[in-house]
């Protein structure tokens, strides 16, 4: 049995990954975090693999301490930079074996339509990135969003392409983040959970790329897997394509 603590299990995602965890038949709850628990009680006398639903403030903390401890971590809390990336990395060196494990995005939807816009970027002329959700999530665009971008513009570079054409001239112009040439925009509505369009288009055509996650429920089967995967992969992984392909 892989025993699993969870912190921020009294959150959205916390209470729906508990929920999965009991469901799991090769995994036990360990501890239960809440905001004001101190992550140093998770060790590997109790743990197998943490998992992190907290808040882009808290959980370059608790990432840290989790490696200090020595455990696996599974993190699905957002808010990652290359700053903090790179502080993971180093974090890291010394503990041969340990991983720890983040993903912009749980749903396998999402990851596969982020895998499907960096095969189609190469192909045309313009690309850009909406992401809706519900008007609780803390950060925009979303990492989700964000991971995107990066990847369409990766495969635009290695195809050798030039920046995508965009006439607008006005001193303040309202076009989204910028990530690395792509426009990236952030819609938050009640009603919504958690969607994403990939818009491509060429002279005469279109192509649309759409994941939509309609419940929280959709995201526990990439945490399972995550959390089955730990220490297979030593270091810092980011995305749940790792696992996938």
């Amino acid at each position: 049995m892989i025993r699993v603590s969870v912190l921020g299990a009294g959150g959205r995602m916390g209470t729906e990954v508990v929920r999965a965890l009991k469901g799991a038949q090769d995994m036990q709850t360990a501890l239960l975090l809440g905001p004001d628990d101190d992550p140093s009680s998770i060790n590997p006398s109790n743990t197998d693999v943490a998992v992190d639903f907290t808040s882009p403030d808290a959980v370059l903390g608790n990432t840290l301490t989790l490696i200090g401890q020595g455990v696996h971590a599974v993190i699905g809390t957002t808010g990652w930079t290359k700053e903090r990336l790179d502080q993971v990395r180093q974090a890291l060196d010394g503990h041969a074996g340990l991983s720890v494990f983040i993903a912009p995005n749980f749903a396998i939807s999402a990851v596969l339509a982020n895998r499907f816009a960096a095969m189609a970027a190469r192909y045309f002329e313009s690309a850009e990135v909406v992401e809706l959700h519900h008007p609780d999530k803390v950060d925009a665009p979303s990492g989700t969003a964000l991971g995107t971008a990066s990847a369409i513009a990766e495969a635009r570079r290695q195809a050798g392409m030039g920046p995508m054409p965009d006439a607008t001239q006005q001193p303040d112009p309202s076009r989204g983040r910028v990530v690395d040439g792509v426009h990236v925009h952030a819609v938050r509505l009640r009603g919504l959970n958690a969607h994403e369009e990939v818009l491509m288009g060429n002279p005469g055509e279109q192509l649309t790329i759409r994941a939509d996650s309609f419940e929280r429920v959709s995201f526990m089967p990439g945490v399972l897997l995550a959390v089955r995967r730990a220490g297979s992969i030593p270091g810092l992984t980011v995305g749940l394509d790792h696992y996938l392909f």
